[in-house]
């Protein structure tokens, strides 16, 4: 049930028989709800389907003129009082982001026991799938994006070469992509990402009052990755996607899922040509432990009325915080 590959055999298996309209197979018996991977033939229209109860009510009018994809919301002829939801890509040449993407989906849902909570969580991937492929068409990433991402993709992978987990447990960590808190996140543990270029290497900048918060942490890390930007020298961003997706070539669903990161993070190999003039030198790399009397803003500190609190730490004060990459390393391996 795992199988990060599963739809993608569901549709090879119904493209093959060629039977003309909408078909659906079961993507599990072990599920206790039904999920479906469907296809339509001729036109060639990938996609998931879930069965839910009349009476569960769903609106998908905001997604009515997608281009990549269409909602349909028809009558379940397997089922009594019961109405089919399918999502259907309608360009082929996607199956195998889409297919990611539904994988991740059906991960997220399959512990749910509710109707109503599958729907609210189907929704708002759609709502994400739709703004995603919304930038298909655009000119990607700005640069401060890019190098954000940088910066989370380096430490990814420092941590897939240094890790004794599964590449696939050490990619769940990596939540950025998914525009969490933080960009690590484990069962109790948590690392911030901060990549800087600017004049003033040694300021990071903090966005909410909750991201250097480490209450219901057990431990929660920062890391500043200081670089050089240039138009000649040291690595893009696409060879440093590149050497992460060699380092899991031999490891097809956790290269799925990376793929899959990438993409929901807005970064699609189209954009290419425009991040090739842009290269990044390490300039520094600092680990923190956030602790005690670290420097930062605590949501618990906040008065009554105040919120989106942005500020900056000055990591020069932070020095007796500072711990070393192994440190990092052999902490998360017994986390």
């Amino acid at each position: 049930m795992t199988n990060n590959n599963h739809i993608s055999e569901i549709w090879a298996d119904l493209e093959e028989e060629k039977t003309v309209g909408l078909v659906k197979r079961l993507y599990s018996s072990d599920v206790c709800f039904h999920i479906y991977g469907t296809f339509q033939y001729p036109e060639r229209y990938y996609g998931i389907a879930f069965t839910f109860e009349n009476d569960v009510r769903i609106n998908f009018s905001s997604f009515d003129n997608l281009r990549e994809m269409k909602i349909l919301l028809l009558a379940d002829s397997t089922f009594v009082n019961s109405h089919l939801l399918v999502i259907q890509l309608l360009h082929p040449n996607s199956r195998d982001i889409f297919a990611s993407l539904c994988e991740n989906l059906i991960q997220s849902v399959i512990q749910l026991n509710s109707e109503q909570r599958i729907i609210r969580i189907v929704v708002n991937q759609l709502e994400k799938w739709k703004t995603l492929f919304e930038k298909n068409n655009s000119t990607g990433l700005t640069p401060a994006e890019q190098q954000g991402l940088y910066g989370e993709l380096h430490f990814l992978q420092k941590y897939l070469s240094k890790s004794e987990l599964n590449p696939c447990d050490v990619l769940h960590t990596w939540v950025g992509a998914d525009s969490a808190l933080r960009d690590f996140q484990g069962s109790n543990w948590a690392l911030e990402v901060k990549t800087t270029s600017t004049n003033n290497p040694q300021k990071v900048t903090i966005n909410g009052e909750r991201q250097l918060d480490e209450t219901l942490l057990e431990t929660l890390f920062l890391f500043h990755y200081s670089v050089e930007v240039s138009n000649a020298n040291g690595q893009t961003l696409c060879q440093k996607v590149t050497a992460i997706r060699e380092l899991l070539s031999n490891d097809t669903p956790t290269l799925s899922m990376f793929n899959a990161k990438l993409f929901e993070v807005g970064y699609l190999d189209k954009h290419e040509p425009y991040y090739q003039d842009r290269f990044y030198q390490t300039r520094n790399e600092s680990f923190y432990k956030v602790e005690n009397d670290f420097p930062r803003i605590k949501e618990n500190e906040l008065r009554n009325g105040v919120c989106d609190v942005r500020y900056s730490v000055i990591l020069a004060m932070c020095d007796e915080y500072q711990v070393t990459e192994n440190t990092i390393f052999n902490v998360l391996k017994e986390l």
